[in-house]
């Protein structure tokens, strides 16, 4: 295997006997092989592929297509029927919930246990320890045995011992789906930082998480690969397959009169059971966060025109973001910002103030208050966990440094919408189909 190859995956298969009462396999093991009782399947079928350091891929497919099968032959936890899989450096896994861990052992004792398993000392986890529990965040559960856990709090723990063993491939199978909305964000924070230096594999039936994180897609279909490439080409390729045959659904409503500013589907859609549902969380001032402390946030609202704080939005409506920050020490010229982030972390959208008060900065004394707002038409959102990532800074669009950068200020959840298949809907000014005359071909008569 070359040294630029972390996995290489060659001619793999895997077939299992499936035998239809428990006393079939005695039967057949007293038979010596000369009567079967036990049926074959095979869930993956010459399966080939290389995965090359530094690269991130998805591996994407219908239920039973043979993804979980191939990651744990990948990590080790099954052996092949026949052809072979190498590893090129150490590899860490978080597949489904259990794998790996002693539910009789505790949190704290698992720790332990996973890291004999990859090799790493007693005496090295232990200095690692805090810096796993700080991650897992599970306070004194992590000294209670896991069968105890939720399914939240064993995949933080799962999530957290993963990433501190050093690992150079690092293999997550849908485990992220279970977390709360802050664990994932941070989980996905580390991820796109882990993908400068490490190879990952990522298996999700969220195409767009796929899509954000992954630069290649491996698309599986009744154990062999259909498909491999570039991860917008298999995604596309696979939704094709998946939807083949299937006719969209056609909504039409009665006429609306149509607003310069806004989306004439609008009073249709908050109508129906279509209507883009916004349920958002209050400011958490605790949420991750650094910079030097010149400046601090101190409350992030989404408001209506009359400033009244929303518990629930709608998708498509007017509203404002409003950031109040406190000053510490003067700033010349004060900058700030929010980014709206999906569950995966991808940026959204997001502004600031820089270049609304670049020719006139607003300078801010010591002590002294600072209000932003941003006014907007919010996109309509497909269903999922959404965050308001918000900022302060002094400086300029180029060169400034941050005071106060807050990752997850603010957070809510779509609950119901007419988007799919997209990061965003965005309100429409217009939207036109016209039909027009069919053209006759005259077919012309053969020379004789």
């Amino acid at each position: 295997m070359h040294s630029d190859v972390a996995i290489s995956v060659k001619n793999l298969t895997k077939t299992y006997r499936i035998f239809g009462h428990p006393g079939d396999r005695i039967k057949q093991a007293l038979t010596f092989g000369q009567k079967q009782y036990h049926k074959e399947f095979t869930a993956l079928k010459n399966v080939s592929f290389e995965i090359k350091k530094g690269e991130t891929v998805g591996i994407i497919g219908r239920n039973g297509s043979g993804k979980s099968t191939l990651l744990q032959l990948i990590c080790g936890i099954l052996k092949p029927t026949s052809g072979s899989v190498e590893v090129n450096g150490r590899i860490s896994a978080l597949l489904e919930l259990g794998a790996g861990f002693n539910p009789e052992f505790t949190g704290r004792e698992n720790v332990y246990f996973q890291g004999a398993v990859t090799g790493i000392p007693r005496e090295e986890m232990v200095k690692r320890f805090d810096e796993i529990a700080a991650f897992a965040d599970i306070g004194e559960f992590i000294d209670q045995p896991v069968r105890t856990y939720s399914s939240g709090m064993f995949v933080r723990l799962a999530f957290s011992v993963a990433i501190h063993v050093d690992p150079d491939i690092l293999v997550i199978d849908e485990a992220l789906g279970v977390g709360d909305a802050f664990f994932v964000q941070k989980c996905f924070r580390f991820l796109n930082e882990f993908r400068k230096t490490g190879t990952l594999i990522v298996v999700s039936h969220d195409l767009q998480a796929v899509k954000g994180l992954c630069e290649r897609a491996i698309w599986l279909k009744q154990g062999a690969i259909q498909a491999s490439g570039l991860t917008k080409t298999v995604c596309e390729g696979y939704l094709s397959d998946l939807f083949d045959g299937e006719l969209p659904r056609l909504h039409v409503g009665e006429d609306q009169d149509v607003d310069d500013w806004g989306d004439q589907r609008i009073p249709y859609l908050n109508a129906s059971n279509l209507r883009n549902d916004l349920k958002l969380f209050r400011f958490n001032p605790a949420a991750p966060a650094f910079g030097d402390g010149r400046a601090q946030i101190v409350d992030v609202q989404l408001t209506d025109q009359a400033g009244r704080p929303y518990s629930w939005a709608l998708g498509g409506e007017v509203v404002t973001l409003s950031i109040e920050a406190r000053v510490n020490e003067i700033l010349m010229s004060p900058i700030i910002g929010f980014i709206v982030k999906n569950g995966i972390g991808q940026a959204l959208f997001g502004d600031n103030t820089y270049l609304s008060y670049a020719d006139h900065p607003i300078v801010a004394a010591a002590g002294s208050g600072l209000h932003a707002c941003f006014r907007f038409r919010m996109p309509r959102l497909p269903i999922g966990d959404y965050s308001v990532a918000v900022a302060i800074a002094d400086g300029s669009q180029g060169e400034h440094q941050f005071q106060h950068w807050i990752h997850d200020a603010l957070m809510f959840q779509s609950h119901r919408s007419s988007v799919d298949g997209s990061l965003v809907g965005l309100p429409m000014q217009e939207i036109l189909l016209k039909a027009t005359p069919a053209v006759q071909t005259v077919k012309s008569k053969e020379l004789t």
